[in-house]
């Protein structure tokens, strides 16, 4: 139930974070592989920064954003209280032993082995892509 809770909570946020601001293809990809374990969710949306940056304006860059999306208690839907969904996706993933990689804008948060490293990516993925191994 927490695998089914993780990918909930990941998936949910391409929804909750870009309904009427898709960058082109408006949704959400959902992938499974039962045999290799692995599940891939992917959308088209804003991206980690652009979304936090409506209250966290002084983001330097992707990697910035991305460490206080996975670190701190902040929502780009503010007012609203919110905030915890990424946090509570790392420690599902640390507490169970899973594989997460990240990649938004041009940063990859990647959680293993109970530690998360983020690290710049070369390559631009706008929106989101999200890699779970279990």
């Amino acid at each position: 139930f927490l695998l089914l809770a993780l990918v909930d909570e990941i998936g949910n946020n391409s929804f909750d974070h870009n309904l009427g601001n898709w960058i082109d293809t408006a949704g959400a990809v959902l992938a499974h592989d039962e045999k290799n374990r692995i599940i891939i969710l992917a959308d088209r949306g804003q991206g980690v920064r652009k979304t936090i940056s409506k209250v966290r304006a002084n983001l330097k860059n992707d990697e910035e954003a991305m460490r206080v999306v996975f670190t701190e208690i902040i929502s780009g839907r503010a007012p609203e209280k919110r905030g915890n969904g990424l946090k509570f996706a790392k420690k599902v993933v640390i507490e169970n032993n899973l594989v997460l990689t990240y990649f938004s804008g041009h940063a990859i948060c990647e959680i293993f082995n109970g530690k998360m490293e983020i690290k710049h990516n070369d390559n631009l993925i706008p929106g989101m892509l999200a890699i779970i191994k279990y």
